[in-house]
C-alpha cells in the first residue's frame, strides 16, 4: 500500500510540474493556482477576449490536461477586461487561423472552403468537449460580452455566474453558420428548456 501511495504521489508531482511548465508557456490565457483552485483567465482584453487560434489551442491543452490533474479540484473561468469572450476574432491577425492545418498535418492539394471551416469548428468544439469531460467542476464568471463561441464556452461550464451587465448573443445565426454553433444548440435547450432556447 505504501509503495502504491508513493507511486501516486510521484505521478501527481510529475503531472503538477508538467502542468506548471505548460502554464508558463500560455500567452493568451492566464492560469493561477490557489491550492486546489485554478483560475483561468481569457487574456486578450484589447480584443474583448475574442478567440484566436492560439487561445483555442491553449484552452484545449489546459482542459485536456484536467483529466490527469489530481491536484486541481475546481476551475474558475473568467475573461480579462470588459467582457467574457466576444467569440471568434474576425478582425485580428488570427482571422482564418483556426482553419489552417497544424504543423505536420498538411494535406497535399487544395482543401475546399467547407473543409477548412469544418476544421476550425472542430477545434472550437474540442474545447467544449474537453470542458465537459473534465472531472473538476468549471465555474464561468460571465460579464460583458459572451457571444458566439464565447457563449458556447460559458454554456459548457458546469455553473455560470452572470452579472446583470452581461450580453449573450448568437450572431452566427445571422451569418448562416449555425451548423457549427459550438454546441450552443445542444447546451441551451438543456439548460433553459426548448421553448425558451
Amino acid at each position: 500500500f505504501k509503495l502504491m501511495a508513493m507511486m501516486v504521489s510521484s505521478d501527481a508531482s510529475a503531472d503538477a510540474s508538467h502542468t506548471a511548465l505548460a502554464m508558463a508557456s500560455y500567452r493568451s490565457i492566464l492560469v493561477e493556482k490557489e491550492g486546489a483552485l485554478d483560475i483561468v483567465t481569457l487574456n486578450r482584453p484589447d480584443r474583448l477576449n475574442a478567440l484566436s487560434r492560439q487561445m483555442v489551442e491553449e484552452l484545449s491543452h489546459y482542459f485536456g490536461g484536467l483529466r490527469e490533474d489530481y491536484q486541481t479540484r475546481v476551475v474558475i473561468l473568467r475573461g480579462a477586461g470588459r467582457g467574457f469572450c466576444a467569440g471568434l476574432d474576425l478582425q485580428g491577425d488570427s482571422n482564418g487561423d483556426l482553419t489552417k492545418k497544424s504543423a505536420g498535418h498538411e494535406k497535399s492539394g487544395h482543401e475546399s472552403e467547407l473543409s477548412k471551416t469544418l476544421l476550425g469548428q472542430r477545434r472550437f468544439s474540442n474545447v467544449m468537449r474537453k470542458m465537459r469531460e473534465a472531472l473538476q467542476p468549471i465555474i464561468a464568471l460571465v460579464h460583458g460580452a459572451a457571444t458566439g463561441a464565447g457563449f458556447g464556452i460559458a454554456l459548457a461550464a458546469d455553473v455560470r455566474l452572470v452579472t446583470p451587465q452581461a450580453k449573450m448573443n448568437v450572431a452566427m445565426f445571422k451569418m448562416g453558420t449555425t451548423g457549427g454553433d459550438m454546441a450552443i444548440s445542444y447546451f441551451l435547450p438543456r439548460l433553459c428548456g426548448l421553448s425558451v432556447a
